[in-house]
């Protein structure tokens, strides 16, 4: 019997579709299957009006959580509350005002919900900035370390005593495996001198780490968890300074391995649900995670810099 003249390449194209579509599975890492309900929890998540913190903020609503998003882009946010909203048939999504570049607003957001929230049950410092051009934010730090960590710094430390009052509750901090390269720059800790983005990105995302060794330490005891997590290399717009990024031709020639490689919003967004609900990791503090398990950072002198930034508070 002869086949169709377009059998062949019909079937071709069926097999390859088909592999891209596993392979892209397969790139996309572990998904979190558990079911848990977080029904009465408050959420606190920074950045969620895009990428992987829509999308967590997205799921936690699911599961019945009470979702406060803070977003520098209140009519943005707004929008992306609607669509929580009618996707998850949960009202309690809210928009706070919060700019992590700075200080006041992180000051007038941690005040407002201090006092309108009864309890903090998680707490997600999602929010971030990558290899911009030299900028500083309004108090005069680097924009980098100022958002990436010094404002969510802030920000966690004005929430320690509602945390610590909700427990057992949940910090997560979203950094990247990028702190394998940081190195903190204590002679230009500002980037004053010398301005590299890499360099200063990655110093930023290794302050998350230290951030987290330390107030885990702090903390042991209270009924307070503090986590870290890389997410992988997830297609959001926190690459929107890459030069890539700003090429048309170069983005539609890499488009196919960009497809292939990057995470989605969703994929990358599996290690924190997981961090915020998986009653396995209740207890469990001062731990980094990548593709929903724990994982070494094995970052250069990282052990050196958390014993410097420990010393005198033991």
């Amino acid at each position: 019997m002869r086949l169709p003249k377009y059998a062949v390449p019909v079937s071709v194209i069926g097999t390859l579709t088909g592999c891209t579509v596993l392979l892209k599975d397969y790139m996309g890492g572990r998904r979190y299957r558990g079911k848990e309900k977080i029904s009465g929890k408050t959420v606190v998540i920074t950045g969620a009006t895009s990428g992987i913190g829509k999308e967590t903020a997205m799921e936690l609503a699911r599961r019945g959580g009470r979702i406060i998003m803070g977003c520098r882009d209140t009519e943005k946010c707004e929008k992306v509350r609607q669509e929580i909203i009618t996707e998850t048939a949960n009202r309690s999504v809210e928009c706070r005002k919060l700019d992590l570049a700075s200080y006041g607003s992180i000051r007038a957001f941690c005040k407002s919900i201090n006092a309108s929230e009864s309890h903090i049950d998680v707490l997600i410092n999602n929010a971030g900035i990558m290899m911009c051009p030299k900028m500083l934010t309004e108090d005069g730090i680097e924009m980098q370390l100022g958002v990436n960590h010094m404002g969510h710094f802030l920000l966690t430390h004005l929430f320690l005593d509602k945390l610590k009052a909700s427990a057992p509750s949940r910090i997560i901090i979203v950094t990247s495996m990028s702190h394998k390269q940081g190195k903190i720059n204590f002679d230009d800790l500002n980037s004053a001198k010398d301005y590299n983005k890499l360099d200063a990105y990655c110093q930023s995302k290794l302050a998350n780490l230290l951030h987290m060794r330390e107030l885990a330490r702090r903390l042991e005891g209270t009924g307070v968890t503090v986590n870290a997590l890389h997410p992988g290399v997830v297609d959001t717009n926190l690459h929107q300074h890459l030069p890539i990024a700003k090429s048309t031709l170069s983005s539609i020639i890499l488009f196919p391995i960009k497809f292939i490689l990057m995470k989605t919003p969703l994929q990358g967004a599996q290690t924190i649900i997981r961090l915020a609900v998986d009653p396995e990791l209740e207890r469990i503090t001062g731990k980094y995670f990548s593709d929903c398990e724990e994982k070494n950072t094995s970052a250069p002198s990282f052990g050196r810099y958390c014993s410097e930034t420990s010393v005198g508070h033991k």
